[in-house]
Order: structure tokens, then C-alpha cells, then sequence
């Protein structure tokens, strides 16, 4: 009488090898689509035209030279379809300080040609950043905000011993980007006048 053997061991192989209802585990799609929404985050940011600036650094006078040059394609932010834009310019973190250029009327690309002079001693660039406000000039009622470009690094398009020209996207300045500089500004003034107090 002849007893087939059962092979126990290749049936529990079997049954791990078989895929449950939900599938299996796959890390490698997960990492994938962690990926896809990073990249989906950036695509998401939005702008609002582009800024054209020039930057130089002046080593005899120790100063900051900014040139902002033009905007392109700005939102209309009138009645008529038009806007009226200017630009307000900061060295971060220092907010006394702020230049504006010139408005220019019913245009979504003005040419502002303008230059400012930030007095920085060279040492101190590499902790500044550069802020540049687009606003909607408006008569009657509070100017708009169009948007904002922040330049976190001074020397990301050369090291500053000849002019540059660098081209940006404006972004979107959000409620809560405005609330928190406007946060940032009143908190330095606070500690600047509690210094002052201090040392009187």
C-alpha cells in the first residue's frame, strides 16, 4: 500500500506567498507618493507675475545696491483691469529701514528703474534677507498687497562684486504671511524700546 506523502512545508509556503484582499505592503509606493505631493505642494504655490532686480555690493562706501528694475504680468487689481504698482524694499531682519519706489499707473508691467542704497557691512550680508513688497496703489481706501518675494540668500546668483540681474517669481502674499510680519515688526519694536528702557 503506497501512502502519499504531504509536503506541509511547500502549502504554508504557498499560503505566505499569496497576496491578502488588501494587498501587500509596498514601502517603495508609499516613499513615491511622498514624493509626488512634495512635488505637488511646489506646483501648487501660486504667483502672481514676475520681478526683475539688479544687486551690488559697493566695498568702499559698505553698501547694499539695489536696483529694481521691473515687474511683468501683475494681476489687475482695479475696476478697469489694470493695476497701479510700487514696490517697498527691506533688508530682513532690519524693518526701520524701507525704501519704496515711485506708483505707476494702470500698467501690469511697469518699469520702475529706481536704485536704493542699503548701508551693510559685508560680514552682516550673509544674514539679511532681502524683502520685496508689490502693492496696488489705491486712493480711497487701504493699499492692496499683490504680493512678495523674499530672497534668503544675498550671494545665490553671484558673490555681489558685480552687478546682477535676477528674475523672480512674485508669490502670493497669504492673510497669514501679512499678519505675522506685521507680528514680526511690532515684536522688534517692542525689544528695541524695552533696550532702550534698559539701558537709560
Amino acid at each position: 500500500m503506497h501512502v502519499s506523502s504531504v509536503d506541509y512545508g511547500n502549502d504554508s509556503l504557498n499560503e505566505r506567498e499569496q497576496p491578502t484582499c488588501i494587498g501587500r505592503i509596498k514601502p517603495e509606493l508609499y516613499k513615491q507618493k511622498s514624493i509626488d505631493s512634495e512635488d505637488t505642494k511646489k506646483d501648487d504655490v501660486k504667483t502672481c507675475g514676475k520681478i526683475n532686480f539688479t544687486l551690488k555690493y559697493d566695498y568702499e562706501n559698505e553698501m547694499l545696491i539695489v536696483q529694481i528694475l521691473k515687474a511683468f504680468d501683475l494681476p489687475a487689481k482695479d475696476f478697469c483691469g489694470s493695476s497701479d504698482p510700487y514696490v517697498k524694499i527691506y533688508l530682513l531682519p532690519d524693518r526701520k529701514r524701507k525704501f519704496q519706489t515711485r506708483v505707476h499707473r494702470k500698467t501690469l508691467n511697469p518699469t520702475f528703474d529706481e536704485t536704493f542704497n542699503f548701508p551693510v557691512p559685508y560680514e552682516e550680508l550673509t544674514t539679511r534677507k532681502l524683502h520685496l513688497s508689490v502693492y496696488d496703489f489705491d486712493r480711497f481706501s487701504r493699499h492692496d498687497m499683490i504680493g512678495e518675494v523674499i530672497l534668503e540668500n544675498l550671494f545665490e546668483a553671484s558673490d555681489l562684486s558685480r552687478e546682477t540681474s535676477i528674475w523672480k517669481d512674485i508669490q502670493y502674499a497669504t492673510t497669514v504671511s501679512i499678519a505675522y510680519r506685521h507680528f514680526e515688526a511690532n515684536i522688534k519694536l517692542f525689544l528695541d524700546d524695552t533696550y532702550k528702557w534698559n539701558f537709560v
